[in-house]
């Protein structure tokens, strides 16, 4: 319903399956704290059609988190590519001649793409480096101990 970032802005982005439109929602940024975890778990209920995926430990491998991370560029790059054009001051999908409810809608979808690319500069990193810890000890990284390499 590309309702999500109402609730958590911060963490939510839409994807472009339709051509053009929104497709699907996807979490880009984990939450950190009680507030943030509240904020997505609204997001969430309201998703009524292809909901949110919970499951994400039984199709993720540290080889496969490793090989998305070196293709981060590309994936960066697509990211961008539906800003500029989520952003831009027309579009075909707004119909009703680019009323500024959908113009809104799709500047904000556009800020999520922006946010997304933020995150994968600065911050993206060492939380997949934690998770590449869980998915081969499955177990949180105590202080002390090195993250594995990406």
């Amino acid at each position: 319903m590309a309702t999500g970032r109402l609730d958590a802005p911060h963490h939510i982005a839409y994807d472009d399956d339709l051509g053009g439109g929104f497709g699907t929602e996807f979490v880009y940024r984990r939450p950190t704290n009680p507030t943030e975890t509240e904020a997505l778990v609204a997001a969430v209920s309201m998703e009524l059609y292809n909901g949110y995926g919970w499951d994400g430990d039984d199709h993720w491998t540290p080889a496969t988190v490793r090989t998305w991370w070196h293709d981060r560029g590309r994936v960066r790059e697509w990211a961008l590519t539906i800003a500029a054009d989520w952003g831009a001051d027309t579009h075909p999908a707004w119909g009703f001649n680019g009323s500024a409810q959908y113009r809104s809608h799709y500047h904000d979808a556009a800020r999520g793409h922006r946010d997304f690319v933020a995150h994968i500069g600065d911050g993206l990193e060492p939380y997949l480096r934690g998770y590449v810890f869980w998915l081969e000890r499955r177990r949180a990284p105590r202080r002390w101990e090195a993250l594995p390499v990406l």
